[in-house]
């Protein structure tokens, strides 16, 4: 049996008091300990920001990688040991700032992999500069007349981009959010969890009573939700920006079943390719080439 317990390290957490981060790790080793997923069978890959120090704090495999590059070193893992259990994790700016081309690409092929992204409308490693999900009118270090760009709106992007399994969830609460977690590590699939993280150090706009008076449960105010209707996943993904963030849905937005890009390579439906012999393979065509 795999408890939470098992998942603990050593390590202190190098995270603001009151992080939304916190509630975050937490979720996701009960989601983690409810699947029964062994430390070995797991991997959690980070690129650079404060939710990228997470692989250090969960006793699994880990990877940090560099800023906005955690989903190639996720897909690369899943392509060499499929058997894995991949988790990528990483901030707004990390995956929809400089990691915009990898998260667009990535999710399209249908890895399976589960990214859950730690969005809390800032760049709070570097202190505070606006970031791709910062809302219009914040006012930050790099917008001191507040932030004049239409922000980036990842649901919709992953709805219609190829992802097939999209959700959001608050770290405010965090038993809806391990069970968000529970569901998109089950996925077959590209699955997104983007989460709001309040950031308490550097953004005073987005804060944990902000999030609380305007998010409600899909699966609780709109239980007719079709998560396999497209059309209607995107409604909810722009009803932030109709509602001027007002109304913030959290929950399961659109699920679909499709084979998944690994299951399309024959070099890897029978046995890992970790698992394949390496004696007698001969490589000197592909180096005369």
């Amino acid at each position: 049996m795999v408890a939470i317990a098992d998942y603990n390290v050593r390590e202190k957490s190098q995270w603001c008091p009151g992080c939304g981060n916190f509630a975050i790790v937490g979720a996701l080793k009960g989601a983690l300990a409810e699947l029964q997923i062994p430390q070995h069978q797991a991997v959690i890959v980070s690129g650079i920001g404060c939710s990228s120090k997470l692989p250090h704090y969960v006793n699994t495999y880990g990877f940090e990688s560099l800023h906005g590059r955690g989903l190639p070193v996720a897909s690369g893992i899943k392509l060499a040991n499929n058997r894995l259990t991949v988790i990528d994790v990483g901030g707004d700016g990390d995956g929809y700032g400089i990691g915009s081309g990898h998260f667009l690409h990535i999710m399209r092929r249908n890895y399976d992999l589960t990214y859950i992204v730690h969005d809390n409308q800032i760049y709070g490693l570097t202190t505070g500069q606006a970031s791709p999900t910062s809302q219009i009118g914040m006012k930050t270090k790099t917008t001191p007349h507040g932030v004049v760009e239409t922000p980036f709106n990842p649901l919709s992007t992953a709805i219609n981009g190829g992802a097939t399994f999209v959700a959001r969830a608050f770290a405010g609460d965090m038993a809806h959010m391990k069970e968000i977690f529970r569901q998109a590590i089950s996925h077959r699939g590209f699955a997104l969890v983007d989460v709001f993280q309040p950031c308490v150090t550097f953004n005073k706009l987005n804060t944990y009573d902000f999030f609380t008076k305007r998010v409600y449960k899909l699966e609780e105010q709109d239980p007719k939700h079709d998560t396999g209707n497209r059309m209607l996943a995107l409604e909810k993904a722009y009803e932030q920006v109709k509602t001027n963030y007002e109304r913030l849905p959290i929950g399961v937005f659109f699920k679909e079943d499709r084979p998944t890009y690994e299951d399309t390579l024959p070099q890897i439906k029978d046995k890992a390719l970790v698992e394949q012999p390496l004696a007698g393979l001969d490589i000197s065509k592909a180096l005369d080439d």
